[in-house]
């Protein structure tokens, strides 16, 4: 299924909702009874829901609603949801009280209630019935060719967009090459197979789509290999080369029939503007308020267990500018933690004290993570991109279940997609996403890592294959 297809039968699916669930409020507050609202029908509700389908149309549009658009992800759907209806009706209700229009509030209360249980059923409906086995005759087999992080990420991307339909069943590699550890398979289950039988295998394993991950697509092997799966009627895909200039947007142009890639730089106007600043001193002096009597209980339960209540550590912020970030005295990497210690580490209430750093401007609330120097100083140049907003005591990155123990080069990808795209909306939807990650913490003490992450290493590809590429251009010699 087309990606922007989907988006209109789930707008669709929405207006629909939206025409139901107005009657429905109107039933709950008034009862079944035309003349409800005082010196008015039922007719008095029409109007603001027109101009309410009118204007959910717009968010829709703007914020790219439909649930899918980062992958599927609950916590990420609920946040997005919440903030769009929130929107929706401080429209409708200032609206109503500029023109003087009396519309019952605890109607449109109502009204936006069922709004949010249904836009949500409609999306959790299409997850389950895109992941159903009634549509699982019409899911493309995939095969990736290539073994290392971009065929990773290729894997967690098509594990995470269940609406593109595709289920990767195997890998392509060349047989002077290791295999990477962190990929659904290991070597032990590789299968060597000579250059000309690739196709037949293929056939053999029903692939309906070929994605080639590697740093040189344009080599003749490659080139040789693309061809002869278009003959075969098989679909062929192909990712550029270096994938870490274009993480955020790229636009693909058609110049005469040459295509053209055009790159844009990540902007983060929102991310460095005063008006984030100000949000971040006042919620930051509102959350530290909050946070303070568990900061203390947690230091009180620290100093008799290891003698100290807080450290600090020496962190790279924005521009590389070197500040000192403050948490309670919990290892991290320690393997033995008191149940006491895990609680805190889940709930992230040792880095609660980064809320003074973020009132002395040395962080954000929202942000990439800062990192220790010594991590720094091994940044490549786009790495290195990530200093160019504040850090932040949450981000996009953490959101999605990377912590401390994960590469940059991981959380670097998903800092500079947040970089390309911040805005307050986006912001508040992470905050949201926060503090669903840490209820979700608590619900399961023992995993501390992501489904997200982890899922390209649950097995899920039928076989692995290697096979010399080099050869694949050439006819066939006498070992063939």
């Amino acid at each position: 299924m087309k990606k922007q297809r989907l988006q209109h039968w789930i707008l669709a699916s929405d207006i629909m909702w939206a025409f139901f669930a107005l009657p429905l409020a109107y039933v709950m507050r008034y009862g079944f009874t035309w003349y409800g609202p005082t010196g008015g029908t039922f007719f008095t509700f029409v109007p603001p829901l027109l101009v309410a389908v009118a204007i959910w149309v717009l968010i829709f549009s703007w914020m790219k609603l439909d649930g899918f658009r980062r992958g599927w992800d609950l916590p990420a759907t609920l946040s997005q949801l919440v903030l769009a209806l929130c929107l929706l009706m401080a429209v409708l209700m200032a609206g109503a009280y500029l023109l003087r229009i009396f519309l019952s509030r605890l109607t449109l209360s109502y009204f936006g209630f069922l709004l949010f249980v249904g836009f949500l059923s409609i999306r959790c409906a299409t997850h389950a019935i895109l992941g159903s086995r009634y549509v699982a005759k019409a899911v493309r087999r995939v095969l990736i060719v290539g073994n290392g992080p971009v065929a990773r990420e290729m894997v967690a991307k098509i594990e995470s967009h269940p609406e593109m339909l595709c289920q990767v069943v195997g890998f392509l590699s060349s047989a002077d090459t290791s295999f990477d550890s962190r990929l659904p398979a290991i070597a032990a289950q590789a299968r060597v197979i000579q250059t000309l039988g690739v196709v037949d295998l293929i056939r053999e394993q029903r692939i309906d789509e070929v994605i080639i991950t590697l740093s040189k697509p344009g080599s003749p092997e490659v080139m040789n290999l693309a061809a002869r799966c278009r003959r075969e009627g098989i679909g062929v895909s192909i990712v550029p080369h270096p994938y870490e200039l274009y993480l955020s947007k790229p636009q693909l142009l058609d110049l005469g029939g040459l295509p053209i890639l055009q790159l844009r730089e990540a902007k983060s106007r929102f991310a460095n503007s005063g008006f984030k600043r100000s949000l971040d001193v006042i919620f930051g002096l509102g959350l530290l308020a909050i946070s303070t009597p568990f900061v203390m209980l947690g230091a009180i339960g620290l100093v008799t267990k290891k003698g100290g209540a807080f450290t600090r550590e020496l962190r790279c912020g924005q521009l590389g500018k070197h500040f000192w970030m403050y948490r309670l005295n919990s290892d991290r990497n320690c393997q033995e933690l008191s149940r006491f210690e895990i609680i805190l580490q889940q709930l992230s209430i040792t880095e609660m004290p980064q809320f003074l750093n973020v009132i002395r401007g040395d962080m954000s609330l929202i942000g990439p993570r800062p990192e220790s120097p010594e991590r720094v100083k091994h940044y490549s140049e786009w790495q290195c991109q990530r200093l160019n907003v504040k850090p932040g005591m949450s981000g996009l990155a953490q959101v999605c279940g990377l912590r401390e123990e994960h590469s940059s080069e991981e959380k670097a990808r998903f800092d500079l997609q947040y970089m390309m795209h911040s805005s307050l909306f986006f912001d508040i939807s992470l905050i949201l996403q926060t503090g669903w990650t840490l209820i979700g913490r608590l619900l399961r003490p023992n995993k501390l890592g992501s489904r997200k992450v982890d899922a390209i290493s649950s097995g899920a590809t039928d076989f692995m294959v290697e096979r010399t590429l080099p050869s694949a251009h050439s006819s066939q010699s006498s070992a063939d």
